[in-house]
């Protein structure tokens, strides 16, 4: 079969090695029609198809023509038969028979009749229509069509906003526009969607698709009836609108129903705003504000409020109403400079402790705003700064309000430096520095407006290295002054001076680093456990550390971990271990003579991060981070002993006996407080990781007091996902010294111990049934604190979820919610079950 190629230039020049081949674009006056033959004579050679060019008044558009069946040419007039296929821009016109006209671009198409392209992706498939190429308008007879879906094997979206559509006629406007007669409209595959909209009209534009008195099926049952409906059509278009009502239960909040309308502001923000009325308790307000810039410019803020009418408990009347705002934000003005904020106002513990959805944020009282511009520059950043922190305490009667701490740092003025080299020597200095506005406002005792402070950091060090071993001397001296004192030593609550308080002290630091120790596993056995061989290595560090100078530690008013510092004498010590497994088998790990770190990539990995010393070891303490592994391998466990030995047992007389002590060099080795009296030796800090693949692993945290014989704290997590199966437990066990406020002990000791449990089968898309439930448990009381189970089935391009959850948080909050969501692909969700809340 020979396929005739047709190209046809509209507005071009003729090519000079066309011209032998050139026809007139008038039909000879002796011959009524040119017939062009539709195979070549047997004793020609095969050759390419003819290409034709013929000048016509438009934009210089080319349009080609191709067919494999007999054609005939009037004039401009072209009869086209089988697999006839014509391109214009990009777009794609492809019927059994085609009569086209290049003059006016009219076009009459019979026997399945496809067209595609456009900046959309659209396609039309029809039994037969008639269109114009140049106008890009037509008219179509039995139609299925999408927009923004490519075609092939498979359906891929070209664009966020799929849209597919069946009509008896589908009218074509406008480039981009359609009008489809006696229809439905979908985002599912055709032939037999999950859902569809049916409508006598649907007009659809480039940015819109839009109907009147449509009915609205699921599963070929019909289920609403829709007067009027809007949806955008293509991946960038948005439209303002209200969303879809949310209907719910709760038995502490009653019938919920609700709405929210969605406001488009420009490409580049957008606005919700709702209220939901709660039959038992009243009408609660949300607004949430988006804005996405350039690069890494945001802002986000968010609203809710309850106009509560309260409740009866014990005779008195409750009221948990209130209000949370919160925004976070980032401006850069240039890649050194930038301004961020992150804030949070909370009017009422109570109203977060008994309507946020999250048990994580329901059981958080602590709020810290901040906000600060920062200007970066060989290796120095100044950053201006203003920041609040909010603690709010329940009394423990809900009628009472709750008893609220905050503290304010406004404005601040902080210098940083990384380390620079002193001249030409071995020596490195560095420096911090900041001036400060305090203020602390607490139940009992409020600084009188704001109390400056100046605190200067300066720290010399001297790095030595040799034959494995490193060491790194290093003095620093600081220098901090303050407008302001405490006038009453221990006694509370505390009393304010309005004498300034100077500290000055001087930082002595040794910190050393032995030769790494490693052994390289490869015996048969080995191998046959662990699929490769296995490298241990074992990193030991001691750090000594003598602070003196500090001798008003009770005069200083107590703002943040600057006021603090103590005088101690310490000497920090630890190891850790870890295992490395080759994933390359092909790829042998070399031994090496030398354990100079770096010489050597298992030990260059293994040796970083180890230990920093204090006060900069708090970082590395508080989060550890296990670094990549070299030479294509990976880590499967590492576990890091650390403890202290204070042979300045009274910090400087800084020590309180009877009372919580949470000093810098406590702070710097663990977040668990353990100081109520002179003691020589710290709790012994354990964190262990082990992954023994990307689908398991464990972290297992404790610090235990020997000196006790107790765990004051002890964490388990595990993780474990394969296939559609995920899994998660965690245990937390605190046992350790209880908050101090200015009225007393609130407890003696912190003590509670949380389990909580997830277990899963399915996915957010995946297709079938899906399981999965959660739980909380406080095993000091043996009650459930919250537990959800959520059951969803998902069809091919909508899904339907259901959810059970619970809260129990004492007098509180007792409360059982039933929740559901249907949810449309790239429509929207109906019901109350928010994807942030879901298990899945």
């Amino acid at each position: 079969m020979v396929y005739l190629l047709i190209t046809i230039t509209l507005g071009a020049a003729i090519h000079p090695q066309l011209a032998a081949q050139e026809v007139s674009n008038q039909a000879p006056a002796s011959s009524v029609s040119q017939t062009v033959p539709s195979a070549p004579e047997a004793n020609v050679p095969q050759s390419y198809p003819e290409a034709i060019i013929l000048p016509s008044p438009d934009d210089g558009t080319t349009v080609v023509i191709e067919s494999s069946g007999p054609q005939a040419k009037t004039g401009s007039r072209y009869s086209l038969d089988r697999d006839v296929v014509i391109t214009y821009k990009n777009r794609r016109v492809e019927a059994d028979h085609i009569d086209y006209d290049s003059e006016t671009g009219d076009l009459n198409a019979n026997g399945h009749l496809k067209v595609s392209g456009g900046e959309n992706s659209e396609m039309i498939s029809a039994s037969h229509g008639s269109m114009n190429l140049k106008t890009q308008t037509g008219r179509f007879f039995d139609v299925t069509g999408s927009v923004g879906l490519r075609a092939g094997s498979r359906p891929v979206y070209s664009n966020g906003q799929p849209f597919l559509f069946e009509g008896r006629i589908v009218v074509k406007t406008a480039p981009e526009a359609y009008d489809i007669y006696g229809g439905s409209v979908t985002s599912c595959e055709l032939p037999h969607p999950d859902w569809q909209l049916f409508a006598g009209k649907f007009s659809i534009t480039g940015t819109q698709a839009t109907a009147r008195n449509s009915v609205f099926r699921v599963l070929d049952v019909p289920l609403v009836y829709l007067p009027y409906v809007t949806h955008p059509v293509g991946g960038d278009n948005r439209q303002s609108g209200f969303m879809v009502p949310v209907i719910g239960q709760s038995s502490t909040k009653g019938l919920v129903l609700g709405e929210q309308y969605y406001m488009v502001l420009g490409r580049s923000a957008d606005m919700t705003a709702g209220a939901e009325y709660f039959s038992k308790r009243g009408w609660a307000q949300s607004a949430t504000f988006r804005y996405r810039g350039l690069g890494n410019n945001f802002a986000l803020a968010h609203y809710s409020g309850l106009l509560d009418r309260g409740f009866v408990s014990g005779g008195q009347l409750v009221n948990q109403g209130g209000q949370d705002v919160v925004f976070s934000g980032r401006y850069d003005l240039s890649d050194k400079t930038r301004f961020v904020a992150d804030m949070e106002y909370l009017s009422s513990y109570p109203y977060r402790e008994a309507f946020t959805e999250n048990f994580n944020q329901a059981v958080s009282s602590d709020i810290l705003s901040i906000g600060y511009a920062i200007h970066e520059s060989n290796g120095f950043a100044w950053a201006l700064r203003s920041d609040r922190y909010q603690g709010l305490k329940r009394t423990g009667t809900p009628k009472v309000s709750e008893q609220q701490v905050r503290i304010f740092h406004t404005p601040a003025l902080d210098l940083f430096s990384t380390e620079h080299q002193l001249g030409n020597t071995w020596l490195r200095w560095n420096v911090d520095a900041s001036m400060t506005g305090l203020k602390r406002v607490q139940p009992n005792f409020s600084t009188s407006g704001l109390t400056h402070r100046f605190d200067l950091h300066p720290q010399l060090s001297l790095p030595l290295s040799g034959g494995g071993w490193r060491l790194r001397p290093s003095i620093a001296v600081r220098e901090t002054i303050y407008s302001r004192s405490k006038s009453n030593g221990t006694a509370l609550p505390p009393r304010e001076s309005g004498e300034a308080a100077e500290r000055t002290d001087v930082e002595i630091e040794v910190e050393g680093r032995a030769p790494v120790l490693e052994r390289t596993f490869s015996s048969p056995l080995v191998k046959w456990l662990f699929g490769s061989e296995v490298k241990h290595t074992i990193e030991p560090a001691a750090t000594y550390r003598l602070v003196r100078g500090v001798d008003n530690f009770q005069e200083i008013l107590r703002f943040d971990d600057t006021d603090i510092v103590s005088n101690t004498n310490e000497v920090r010590y630890g190891v850790t271990q870890r295992f490395f497994l080759r994933q390359k088998k092909d790829q042998p790990c070399e031994e090496k003579t030398g354990n100079a770190a770096g010489s050597d990539p298992w030990i260059g990995a293994a040796a970083s991060g180890v230990m920093g010393g204090a006060p900069g070891g708090a970082a590395a303490d508080a989060g550890y981070t296990a670094q990549p592994a070299p030479c294509g391998s990976r880590e499967l466990l590492s576990w890091r002993l650390t403890q202290k030995y204070f042979l300045d047992q009274n910090f400087g007389h800084a020590v309180v006996t009877g009372r919580r002590n949470i000093f810098e060099t406590t702070l710097a080795l663990s977040g668990i407080a353990f100081l109520t009296e002179p003691r020589a030796i710290s709790p012994l800090v354990s964190r262990l990781r082990w992954k023994t693949s990307d689908k398991f692993d464990v972290e297992w945290d404790f610090d235990v007091d020997t000196g006790a014989k107790k765990f004051t704290s002890n964490n388990v997590l595990v993780n474990f996902h394969e296939g559609n199966v995920f899994s998660g437990m965690s245990y937390a066990r605190l046992n350790a010294p209880g908050r101090f406020n200015t009225t007393g002990f609130s407890s003696n000791v912190s003590d509670f111990t949380q389990l909580r449990f997830l277990l899963g089968y399915g996915g957010p898309t995946k297709r079938g049934l899906g399981v999965a439930a959660n739980s909380g448990l406080d095993l000091n009381r043996g009650e459930v604190q919250y537990g959800a189970l959520q059951v969803q089935y998902n069809w091919d391009c909508c899904g339907f979820s259901v959810e059970y959850r619970k809260y129990e948080l004492g007098s509180a909050r007792n409360e059982n919610a039933y929740r559901f969501n249907f949810t449309l692909a790239n429509i929207g969700t109906a019901g109350n079950l928010r994807r942030a809340e879901r298990l899945f």
